[in-house]
């Protein structure tokens, strides 16, 4: 699928963002574990969630559309050793491992061929040490065999800073004999503890660590999933950029573990407002509020990464029209995405004629560029299709994204949205 992009005049106008699919995801899984009913509103309609759905399917769990079209998850009856297929969503692959893992089931769990290039070594080695089998493809990769049951709890340091690895330990943990705790180098997104605290278990949370226990089992709730700020930060940039843009961003969630792209932006002169400011089962949300704003390069280093890992190809785009070199610097997890959002950053805005070099963790990036329309690619990567689009909104002539329907496995609707507000 090719998409066509010229430059756009300036964007007006309100959205409203699909649902988080990172909060959506745990709210399926952790529904599965839970007595009683767990009743999900404003779910997205993205690749990744429905990888997700299916493979509890195959587990045996029960999820109906209730009449008002929220989604009910059921405990049902566990299906004997199914093959699991995650599709290209490592969320999926990496808690499901811990949800099999502390069940006697005996489950291989697979991906397309973007996901099975993905790291699973930092899954299965905690894994393994709770008292699961767990075995992968040389190289720690996919797939992957986990036969579960009979865990410990452990206290786990993970050398990278991951909130799939964290909740993944903290899933399995709810079947493991006594306390399970993870010590984060940094702290990460923190929805897994967020949503077991609204579904009544507790939850220790001190001194950069996290535990849980096997006292207390998930009360299924009613969850509204916020709208996911990794996908209103495209529009938020494209808003600063042009001039003359205004727009609002309703009912996006906040978290202070997921802004740290809103807050580096912020630092390079974005007009960033939040209103109506709320909560919902433990997650706060807003109003985004954008108007355009002269940008400024900044420095990006490991210390903040984590919060913005997702975002930084949109950031990279930002930092073409910023005046001043930006430097991104601890971000080498970029390497392990979909695709390798270093390289991918990199050669799709060199293309467009940004000036911007490669280094093993991150870039460089000196501003601001006249972009002008090229081809580039998605290289099968959600964020980089989408990064694209914003790019050549700015770009002077015609941009074409090659493989652009990688953008529905987060986000089904962007391009029609983005150019909606073009049109206001």
């Amino acid at each position: 699928m090719e998409i066509r992009l010229n430059k756009a005049r300036k964007l007006t106008g309100t959205l409203r963002m699909p649902g988080d699919k990172s909060i959506a995801h745990r709210a399926l899984i952790l529904g599965a574990m839970a007595q009683g009913e767990q009743v999900i509103g404003g779910l997205p309609d993205s690749g990744d969630v429905r990888s997700t759905a299916e493979c509890l399917r195959a587990l045996g769990c029960r999820i109906t559309v209730g009449q008002d079209g929220r989604l009910v998850v059921r405990a049902g009856r566990w299906t004997a050793d199914p093959d699991l297929y995650a599709g290209n969503s490592g969320t999926t692959a990496r808690l499901l491992a811990g949800l099999v893992a502390g069940r006697r089931l005996d489950c291989r769990i697979d991906g397309d061929e973007s996901l099975r290039e993905r790291p699973m070594a930092r899954i299965a080695e905690p894994l393994t040490r709770m008292g699961a089998n767990v075995r992968t493809r040389p190289g720690g990769r996919l797939p992957m065999q986990v036969r579960g049951g009979n865990l410990k709890g452990i206290v786990y340091r993970p050398e990278v800073a991951s909130a799939q690895v964290k909740s993944a330990i903290l899933i399995a943990g709810l079947h493991a004999e006594g306390k399970t705790t993870v010590v984060e180098p940094v702290p990460t997104r923190d929805h897994t503890e967020n949503l077991l605290t609204a579904m009544g278990v507790p939850v220790e949370r001190k001194n950069g660590s996290v535990s849980v226990s096997n006292r207390c089992r998930p009360g299924g709730i009613g969850v509204e999933i916020p709208g996911d700020v990794s996908s209103a930060v495209f529009f938020v940039v494209a808003a600063s950029l042009l001039r003359g843009s205004e727009i609002c961003l309703r009912g996006t969630g906040i978290n202070p573990t997921r802004t740290g792209a809103i807050q580096v932006l912020r630092e390079m002169g974005a007009r960033i407002e939040l209103a109506n400011v709320g909560s919902c089962a433990g997650e706060p949300v807003a109003d985004i509020i954008v108007r355009s704003e002269p940008l400024k390069a900044v420095d990006i280093d490991g210390s903040i990464v984590p919060a913005l890992i997702d975002e930084l190809p949109i950031l990279a785009v930002a930092a073409t029209q910023a005046e001043g070199v930006t430097t991104v610097r601890g971000a080498g997890e970029l390497r392990h995405k979909e695709s390798d959002r270093i390289r991918s950053t990199v050669r799709n805005l060199s293309r467009l004629g940004a000036d911007i070099e490669e280094m093993e963790d991150g870039f460089v990036i000196r501003g601001p560029s006249n972009l002008k329309g090229a081809e580039v690619q998605s290289f099968g990567d959600h964020r980089a299709a989408m990064s694209m689009a914003v790019a050549g909104l700015v770009a002077d002539g015609e941009t074409r994204i090659q493989d652009a329907g990688a953008a529905g496995i987060s986000y089904p609707g962007f391009f029609d949205d983005l150019r909606e507000l073009a049109r206001s």
